[in-house]
């Protein structure tokens, strides 16, 4: 199986490498699954980066860390890792590595936006105990692997439905008291607007050109992201606009005019009063307290900061 991840050039517009999906099969599914040995050697990557789809890995052995968006968490198999499109990740020290990893772009759910909300929601943790549900993981998993490879009849449809199960193990992990709980999760809206501000360039995107995107009104945007989520739509950018900044400052040689600039500021000392305001540190406060920029930004260990899990 040649299921590779590729950087299409060597740099990307924010200086962080960009994976995108190449599938066996694109005329089929945008989907692939296998062992870390047959996605590749990028599967295992321990330089910072980002992906334009989705990565879900289920750790079975190895040593090391992974770091998903500065957030370091010790490998203690067997383990779930969701990595969403946008996020900054790598695996830190990484010896002996196994598992299955699922790559599938999010054409893959078309009209799942729940299941594309809950997965969201998973990747906010760098890394998944599975508990009891590591035995039922474990062997959806296999099964997956095994329809993708023979394909029989149907396959894609039955690839589909087993990736929902999987999101719903998932959040029983994540919530033991809650099994295949998804109610809790945001709106259709709510989850579009969401998945539309974290993409790489999505803090650029303003509250009204965001309503325009997704085909509403800023007013009826307002209502129903804060009616679930609990946060305004603008209250969310800025949110991720200091996420976005976070990951620029950690893991590339930027300059702050050009931090400022990638996460959607064009006056570069009203981002500063703005990180501060954010954080309680300038920026080169933060960077300096993560490696400093003099440090090669492919070297794992610049956001290697035990932050726990």
């Amino acid at each position: 199986m040649d299921a590779r991840r590729t950087t299409p050039t060597p740099r990307a517009t924010s200086d962080l490498p960009l994976h995108r999906l190449q599938v066996p099969l694109p005329h089929l599914l945008p989907f692939a699954i296998g062992t870390f040995d047959t996605i590749g050697p990028l599967s295992r990557a321990g330089f910072p980066h980002r992906h334009s789809f989705y990565e879900i890995v289920h750790v079975t052995g190895g040593r090391g860390a992974h770091v998903l968006d500065l957030v370091h968490r010790p490998l203690a198999p067997p383990q779930l890792c969701v990595i969403a499109p946008g996020q900054v990740h790598y695996w830190a020290d990484a010896d002996e590595l196994a598992g299955r990893v699922v790559l599938f772009n999010e054409d893959f759910l078309l009209g799942r936006p729940r299941d594309l909300a809950a997965l969201r929601a998973l990747a906010t943790r760098p890394g998944l105990d599975l508990g009891d549900q590591a035995d039922p993981v474990g062997a959806l998993l296999a099964d997956m692997e095994h329809e993708f490879l023979t394909t029989p009849p149907g396959f894609q449809g039955v690839l589909q439905a087993s990736l929902h199960i999987l999101i719903v193990r998932a959040l029983r992990a994540a919530s033991p008291g809650e099994p295949g709980a998804i109610s809790g999760r945001p709106g259709e809206l709510a989850a579009a607007f969401t998945r539309l501000i974290a993409r790489p360039g999505g803090v650029r995107h303003s509250v009204a050109s965001s309503a325009q995107e997704l085909g509403v009104s800023p007013g009826h945007l307002q209502t129903l992201v804060k009616q679930a989520t609990g946060r305004t739509p603008g209250g969310l950018i800025r949110r991720q606009q200091t996420l976005e900044a976070k990951r620029l400052l950690a893991c590339t040689t930027l300059t702050v005019r050009q931090v400022a600039q990638e996460a959607g500021f064009a006056d570069p000392a009203y981002f500063c009063r703005f990180f501060r305001r954010e954080t309680g540190m300038t920026p080169g406060e933060f960077r300096a307290g993560v490696g400093g920029n003099h440090h090669d930004p492919r070297i794992a260990s610049i956001a290697a900061r035990p932050d726990g899990p």
